[in-house]
């Protein structure tokens, strides 16, 4: 045991609970070898003459089988967990001849912490920053002995891509030097080894669980990770604890204003995400630069909120991005990955699925989304339309042209007046999308002073709503684009499927679904009839530029088309700007 008597109280904890884990360890172990032992202990009593007899007989034959057994057993069970690979963060790997400055600034953060240097350099598409060990050294899992210290590889040092264009290399370093600092404990032989046996654990457990006929050994495995879980979790917050502890003496007074800066970091990657990357990925392209972007993003958040004081002066700092030698090359790889995990999709570019730069997003993205989605609406007005009489609801009126619940002659062409009419009826106030509560939605706390407003639909619209969402979900499962639960091989961070490992977007209900759908046609009239342009806004995501850049109300005016039926403020709104409802669109 190391003589850990003047270190941090957190590197104690940290020794005394990756201890506790080797206990666990060793107690299965143990466990694994008693019967053989005792058997061994009988045949040699029986060989030497010291006991005998039929019941004699029966117990030495009963802890021979039960010893073999034991050892089949535990053999099986340390054979999964060596030979299992536990899970490895999906990231982009940094080789130093492509960021020489940037693994200088880790080594000389390592030396001035007196730490073992991280063996490489990866950048992860989100904000935040980690060790992760890759060594898996599967041999010494069930090894009794202690590694020797030189045998511990240092980890990988994982750096969230948004600081790396958002910070500036002051700020970088301040960020990174409690990281940096977790590597010390890292070399630390039981620590290392409790790690090992644990990540092992992990990965066996996650194996065993896909293969019915491992049921046994499933349960053998998870049993010693409940063991070690508690121990684990302690021996974790006290390496994070003496890793903090050892980094205050580096850049303290810069760490504060780094911190901030990290806050905002990933306010801004967050609605650079929802708001602009992932309606591009739902229509088959992933912007190339969304590092670059958040910039943008973080930019104009700091001038609409004013949240970062001093932002004029940051710009006279060296960004941290200079410390790459082809920052395009990685902010493309970081974006790439991004789309995999939050969205799902293929690992390289092809059909259905291709780059678009920023300049190219207003026309190759929100421009054709909003024409799919306008199609979308009247192909699923077109469908409503032919559908058999039976399966219209109880007192809705049908028109010479099929418009349900308006009669009338409907105006022919994908038109914005079409939608309207279908959607102008007398509004149903018992319909509601699913899992609302109209009594409280949302769970809010109704005395707290704030308006409450209920998600509701107008009976056609739920009708209308419904079919788009059906739509929808045969659109994705055609094209292999499910958003069902990640399965156990993407949990283990397998990104080659379409699966998404952390989906951006929930379940929308009806009337978030036939709000959008409404809100394309308008944008697509207003493009087709007034002038208007499709616009990128960092925060927001994609909006319409009017000529005279009125464009406030929109939302409410669609709100009350889809909630009430009241094509009323609509039609207010579409005079401003001089939108044509009854002319036809172009759509895609």
């Amino acid at each position: 045991m190391s003589d850990l008597s003047g270190a941090e109280p957190g590197t104690r904890v940290a020794h005394q609970r990756a201890l506790a884990v080797l206990r666990v360890r060793s107690t299965a172990l143990a466990l694994a070898l008693l019967p053989a032992a005792v058997a061994v202990v009988l045949l040699t009593a029986d060989a030497t003459g010291r006991i005998g007899g039929t019941v004699w007989d029966a117990v030495r034959w009963t802890f021979v089988v039960a010893g073999v057994a034991a050892l089949a057993f535990g053999t099986v069970v340390g054979t999964l967990i060596v030979r299992a690979k536990p899970a490895v963060s999906p990231t982009v790997a940094v080789p130093e001849y492509t960021a020489p400055d940037l693994y200088r600034l880790v080594r000389d953060l390592a030396v001035r912490l007196d730490v073992p240097a991280p063996s490489a350099v990866a950048l992860t598409p989100d904000c935040d920053s980690w060790l992760e060990d890759r060594s898996h050294a599967g041999r010494r899992f069930l090894v009794v002995r202690r590694a020797a210290a030189d045998e511990s590889t240092p980890p990988v040092l994982v750096i969230g891509s948004p600081f790396l264009w958002w910070m500036r290399v002051a700020e970088l370093r301040a960020v990174l030097a409690p990281v940096v600092a977790g590597t010390g404990l890292s070399a630390q032989p039981d620590v290392a080894a409790a790690r090992r046996f644990v990540r092992g654990l992990d990965a066996a457990v996650a194996v065993a669980d896909t293969r019915p006929a491992l049921a046994l050994v499933a349960w053998a495995t998870r049993t010693l990770l409940r063991g070690c879980r508690d121990h684990a979790a302690e021996m974790e917050r006290g390496a994070a604890a003496a890793a903090s502890a050892r980094a205050q003496t580096v850049d303290y007074g810069r760490r504060i204003v780094a911190q901030e800066q990290v806050g905002l970091a990933y306010a801004g990657w967050d609605r650079l995400l929802t708001r602009v990357a992932l309606p591009a990925w739902q229509m088959g392209r992933w912007p190339s630069r969304l590092d670059a972007g958040v910039v943008s993003a973080l930019t104009e958040l700091s001038r609409r909120d004013r949240l970062a004081e001093g932002y004029a002066s940051r710009l006279g700092e060296r960004p941290a991005c200079d410390l790459l030698e082809e920052p395009g090359l990685v902010d493309e790889a970081a974006s790439l990955l991004a789309a995999r995990l939050f969205h799902g999709g293929p690992a390289e570019s092809g059909p259905g699925w291709a780059p678009v730069g920023w300049d190219e997003y207003p026309e190759e993205v929100v421009d054709r989304k909003w024409r799919l989605e306008a199609a979308r609406l009247h192909a699923v007005l077109d469908e409503i339309m032919t559908a058999p009489a039976a399966g219209r609801p109880a007192g809705a009126a049908e028109g010479p042209g099929g418009v349900p619940g308006r009669p009338g002659t409907p105006v022919p062409g994908p038109t914005l007046e079409r939608v309207m009419a279908a959607l102008a009826v007398e509004p149903d106030p018992a319909r509601t999308t699913p899992g609302i509560d109209r009594r409280n939605p949302g769970g809010l706390d109704l005395d707290d002073g704030f308006a409450v407003r209920e998600d509701t639909v107008s009976a056609a619209g739920a009708r209308v709503g419904s079919a788009i969402a059906a739509r929808l979900a045969d659109e994705d499962a055609a094209a292999g684009r499910g958003r069902s639960a990640p399965s156990a091989a993407a949990k283990a961070g397998d990104v080659n499927g379409c699966v998404p490992l952390f989906p951006l977007q929930p379940e929308r209900t009806v009337r978030e679904l036939l709000a959008e759908h409404v809100t394309a046609m308008v944008c697509c009239a207003a493009m087709d009839t007034a002038g208007a342009r499709p616009g990128l806004d960092w925060l927001d995501g994609p909006v319409l530029r009017l000529r005279d850049g009125r464009g406030a109300g929109l939302g409410d005016a669609v709100g009350s088309l889809v909630e009430d039926g009241d094509a009323g403020p609509l039609r207010v709104w579409l005079t401003g700007p001089g939108v044509r409802a009854d002319k036809p669109v172009r759509l895609v």
